[in-house]
């Protein structure tokens, strides 16, 4: 242990590398009743950690080594490090990334140097490629995580954070894929602050550490769940699962939702958006914090990487309300007769619908597909429970991944029940009671043949209705659409509509 603080010590991190800030997270702290710091190495030139420990490992290197030319393997971030460290100390730098890497990471190791040669779905599959091209090649490999100067490197954040808080300290969350900065951190602040706890954090589909740490060896996976593709590893190296063993005080598991949840937070608190592997250790203090039921303790997150890809957005974007137990997810089977959905609505009261789907598709039952916010952890089963007390029989799908995933996006279809059909896109006011207005000032003799709404978070929300209108009531419908103030688009004559619903 000594050893590695004396190479944290001379690590030549800083030669491209920033001593990284400190900063206080006030609506998280607020919220968990507990003081979170996050350790923003996000905010590096590399928008991650591992240019740390790539370049610590390479500046080691003999001259005939270098000139060999380097070659890794890596999900993304690595690789960047390693292209940065290359391009600054004058050798050329081979980087194997899977084939799923998102694409703003490919770019990032491209500009700065790196060849980058795709190969594989997940690190493993690379990795093994990366040693081929070491073998066929003569070239030099930098390993991402199972090396000793790459592990002091990342320790040097440890260092950082001894210097910046010097006060009480419950806890250090660090996030793990490989294991070299868990491995890194825990060694040195156990050896400076023995009494300060080191959780680790993992998702709960990309579990290798927490498994092998359970079984007492080496456990390989599987499959590495890709979404948090920054910690996607399927087994942890011999050096860093023997400090984990050592010094980890536990590890904690999230799942994808409870990750999308922590990347809103932290984007609330500093207006940063988190890869999701950044965004992990976050994850990791709230589950801790509801288990534990801590109060006034002062923690630290490492906030590891944001190298995101834009279009992941929309997704961490619509499971994050689930993550943070503020949505339900729930199928509501109602009578298909007039007023049973206003009925419905009634119970749902002043609570916010996030979401609705519906197609007409029986004579007798409606089956609708509604997210309603809610306001914390089990308010789902309750809002089930209270549905079907009143006749209305419902399945809570608020945990069901195919439902959240697929299902959504796919109730509708054509129905031979959409008679006299006429199809509007209405912009409804974002706010309580919106769809009961709808719902009031709509004829009573026109049936919803279809009814899609989901909450974009603007201060309005775009709505598709199908409304049954019989011929002879024109006059009638132009007149409620003028009386109801919102605005809207006659869509009866679309070609998507035509094609996919009418």
């Amino acid at each position: 242990m000594t050893d590695y603080l004396q190479k944290a010590l001379t690590a030549r991190v800083y030669d491209v590398a920033a001593e990284t800030a400190l900063d206080k997270a006030p609506q998280l702290s607020a919220r968990l009743n507990n003081t979170l710091l996050l350790k923003r190495e996000d905010m590096q030139s590399v928008f991650s950690f591992k240019l740390r420990g790539a370049y610590n490992k390479m500046a080691q290197l003999s001259e005939a080594e270098l000139k060999r030319g380097i070659v890794c393997a890596s999900a993304g971030n690595h690789a960047q490090g390693v292209a940065l460290a290359a391009k600054r100390l004058g050798a050329k730098a081979y980087i194997v990334m899977p084939v799923t890497t998102p694409r703003v990471k490919i770019q990032a190791v491209k500009m700065r140097g790196g060849e980058v040669v795709l190969f594989g779905d997940s690190y493993d599959e690379a990795s093994a490629h990366a040693r081929d091209l070491e073998n066929k090649k003569k070239l030099t490999f930098v390993h991402p995580f199972d090396d000793p100067d790459v592990i002091a490197g990342q320790g040097t954040i440890a260092l950082e954070l001894l210097r910046q808080h010097r006060g009480p300290l419950h806890a250090v969350f660090v996030a793990i894929g490989g294991g070299g900065l868990a491995a890194g951190v825990a060694t040195i602040l156990k050896q400076v602050r023995p009494e300060v706890k080191i959780i680790g954090v993992e998702p709960v589909d990309s579990d290798a550490m927490s498994r092998s740490l359970k079984a007492g060896r080496r456990v390989k996976l599987d499959h590495a769940g890709l979404f948090a593709d920054g910690v996607a590893v399927k087994e942890v190296g011999k050096e860093t699962f023997r400090l984990c063993k050592k010094y980890l005080d536990e590890v904690i598991c999230v799942s994808n939702d409870d990750i999308c949840a922590a990347t809103k937070d932290v984007f609330e608190d500093t207006r940063a958006v988190l890869e999701p592997a950044g965004a992990l250790t976050v994850a990791g203090v709230k589950a801790y914090v509801e288990r534990t039921k801590l109060r006034s303790e002062i923690m630290i997150a490492i906030s590891c990487g944001a190298n995101l890809n834009f279009d992941r957005l929309r997704y961490i974007a619509e499971r994050a309300e689930i993550g943070e137990h503020r949505e339900a997810v729930l199928a509501v089977t109602i009578p298909e007769e007039p007023g049973s959905l206003k009925r419905f609505c009634k119970l749902v009261g002043r609570r916010s619908v996030t979401e609705f789907n519906y197609r007409i598709a029986d004579t007798k039952e409606a089956h609708i597909y509604v997210g309603i916010r809610t306001a914390g952890k089990g308010e789902s089963e309750k809002l089930t429970s209270h549905f079907t007390r009143h006749g209305f029989k419902t399945l809570n799908l608020t945990h069901d991944e195919m439902a959240k995933s697929h299902i959504r996006h796919m109730v509708g279809g054509h129905s031979p029940l959409a008679e006299n059909e006429v199809l509007y896109r209405f912009e409804f006011p974002e706010k309580p009671g919106a769809l009961m207005l709808f719902l009031t000032k709509m004829s009573p003799n026109w049936n919803i043949s279809l009814f899609h709404y989901r909450n974009h978070g603007a201060d309005y929300g775009r709505v598709l209705a199908g409304l049954q209108v019989p011929k002879g009531e024109q006059g009638v419908l132009q007149k409620f659409l003028k009386q109801l103030g919102y605005r809207y688009w006659d869509e009866t004559e679309n070609p998507a509509y035509k094609l996919f619903l009418r």
